[in-house]
């Protein structure tokens, strides 16, 4: 059976998407999409000894420039000390500089090193391959579907937050 026969039987038809099994179905391809698209970069960052969340400070970094700690806490949604930690060894190893703020000297302004822009684009090189081969496959409307769904994933009182980050 070819993968679009296998998917055709699979995908739920009119308002059927609602039964609890479809429900199910679709959990578990968000699982497993998820699982594929940190594989390749979690091979990557683990030889450098990192995990996701250095991914995850290195990627918003790169997208938000000059992003301030309190800022990346929380666009990120996790604790100062787990911040610290992770953000303290990319501080180490040179892939993201800490610059005191102008206007308050507090304030620590966060960018990628050279070598954290390299890094960087690495990993999401193997991640943008994925999904643009996905985006393909799939046509825009189907795009524009996964997209709506995504963002109605997101807590509504973000949905804001987050279209504002991702039209950057």
């Amino acid at each position: 059976i070819s993968l679009i026969r296998l998917m055709q039987r699979k995908l739920p038809h009119s308002n059927l998407y609602l039964r609890e099994e479809e429900l199910r179905r679709g959990i578990e391809l968000l699982y497993f999409a998820y699982r594929d698209f940190t594989r390749d970069p979690d091979n990557i960052l683990a030889d450098s000894s990192f995990g996701r969340a250095h991914h995850r400070v290195l990627y918003f970094v790169g997208r938000n420039p000059g992003t301030t700690v309190s800022g990346l806490l929380s666009l990120l949604r996790i604790t100062k000390q787990s911040l610290s930690r992770v953000l303290g060894q990319l501080v180490e190893d040179g892939y993201v500089d800490q610059v005191s703020g102008v206007e308050d000297r507090r304030q620590r302004l966060l960018y990628l090193t050279d070598k954290g822009k390299a890094f960087e684009k690495e990993l999401f090189e193997t991640q943008r391959q994925r999904v643009a081969e996905a985006y393909k496959k799939a046509g825009p409307e189907a795009v524009a579907g996964f997209w709506e769904v995504l963002l109605n994933i997101v807590n509504e009182e973000e949905r804001e937050a987050v279209l504002r980050q991702i039209e950057k």
